[in-house]
């Protein structure tokens, strides 16, 4: 036989009437179609697993950027005139004018921060008040534009704006009133004691992340200062900037514009442990479930093992007739190849498929068990988030061909190097 391009077309179709084979006639049919699946369900759990993790790092990013401040500026520590020790901000808006200088800073807000509780419709709830300007609300993104929000945001002056899930358990709505009793209130001869008061409730917001929507309320920073007796200054400084990864540079600048000795609380102080612990995981698993598509390949080894075996006779003709050890090599190596390629393709159609309506389908689970199998109270996000990124299809993709080839390769090899004499004696 003339010497031939590799990979030629009657290589092809040799390689086709082998995995089309059946099993009288020396083929590898079931082991053909266990390979297929194998390499499928394998391939399909890394693409979703790849997705939720993309997904998850997405949107915990997402609310701790969106609805957080990116750097937080606390006051040194000092004693004000009544004696006590104190971290009050009274420049604050002469500060505030020389942070927001700085190119990167999109947002530079005063705040006032406590906790207290909040009661209505004989219900109790503890939640964390931040007062801000009505201006700096609006240019927080996740408050401004909310997965879902209810009311007015434009009316802020007038009462205060509060996250979907205290909204649900104290049963209000836009228009309501709410009751929040702080305890550190009126200090007499008796003791002191707590402050009561009744705001209406303008907006109602929800982000998505449970530990937002289920504590914050945003009260006008006038209003706030007054409650909490702080008519003089602020707690703190929040800034947001346009490129919160560069932060560590931010705060260099910010410590030449703020009052010697001043605090730095960054989102990566605040959340880089968990991001950190988040990216271990996501390199464990990753590892494992390639162990998982490793293990699917190899029974494709296992099908070629066999199908050498039972097609000696036919290696030994072929050959005879003039076929090279090359040339065999490359036969059997398309059946392995094409079993690891298919597989592979239905693997990310499928996968693909079940991200796109994984909420559909993680109700209907719901449904059949009869409670919710995500608990946003544990995990901070209100839903199972799933991200398709076109680098983990691909990666997905990638290391499932290249073990399947690389598996497939061996088997193939011992195919090439069966002697024709040894063959055909045997037969």
């Amino acid at each position: 036989m003339s010497v031939s391009k590799p990979f030629a077309k009657y290589e092809w179709q040799l390689a086709w009437a082998y995995l089309r084979a059946k099993k009288r006639d020396g083929g590898i049919s079931i082991m053909t179609i266990i390979s297929f699946f194998g390499i499928t369900l394998a391939v399909f759990a890394l693409i979703v697993t790849l997705a939720v993790r993309s997904g998850f790092r997405y949107e915990f990013l997402q609310t701790i950027l969106g609805a957080n401040s990116h750097v937080t500026i606390y006051n040194p520590s000092y004693i004000s005139e009544n004696g006590a020790k104190s971290r009050l901000i009274k420049n604050y808006d002469e500060l505030v004018h020389r942070i927001s200088s700085i190119e990167n800073i999109n947002l530079a807000s005063p705040i006032i921060k406590s906790q207290v509780m909040a009661t209505a419709n004989d219900k109790n709830v503890g939640v964390q008040i931040l007062g801000i300007r009505s201006k700096d609300l609006l240019e927080i993104p996740l408050i401004a534009n909310p997965k879902i929000g209810i009311g007015d945001i434009s009316n802020f002056r007038a009462g205060i704006a509060l996250g979907s899930g205290i909204a649900r358990e104290l049963q209000v709505i836009p228009g309501d009133t709410i009751k929040l009793i702080s305890p550190n209130g009126l200090k007499t001869v008796f003791g002191t004691i707590p402050k009561v008061e009744i705001f209406e409730v303008i907006y109602i917001f929800e982000v998505g992340r449970y530990d937002i929507d289920n504590t914050r309320i945003y009260m006008p920073l006038g209003q706030a200062q007054i409650y909490f007796n702080k008519s003089n200054g602020v707690d703190e400084i929040e800034v947001f900037v346009s490129e919160p990864d560069n932060i560590d540079e931010v705060v260099i600048e910010l410590k030449s514009l703020v009052n010697p000795g001043s605090l730095f609380w960054t989102w990566k102080d605040r959340s880089g442990a968990f991001l950190n612990a988040l990216k271990v995981e996501d390199n464990v698993m990753f590892v494992i479930l390639s162990i998982l598509v490793l293990i699917a390949s190899l029974n494709i080894v296992s099908g070629l093992i066999m199908l050498v075996k039972n097609k000696g006779r036919d290696i030994g003709i072929l050959r005879t007739i003039g076929l090279t050890q090359r040339s065999i090599l490359r036969i059997f190596f398309i059946c392995g190849a094409v079993v690891g390629v298919l597989g592979t393709i239905c693997g990310v159609f499928i996968g693909c498929i079940f991200i796109l309506n994984i909420d559909p389908i993680f109700n209907i689970i719901s449904d059949l068990r009869g409670a919710d199998i995500w608990d946003p109270s544990v995990r901070y996000l209100s839903k199972l988030p799933a991200r398709l990124e076109l680098s983990d299809i691909l990666l997905a993709s990638s290391l499932s061909i290249t073990l399947s080839f690389v598996v497939t390769f061996f088997p193939a090899r011992r195919a090439s190097k069966l002697n024709p004499v040894e063959a055909l004696r045997d037969e």
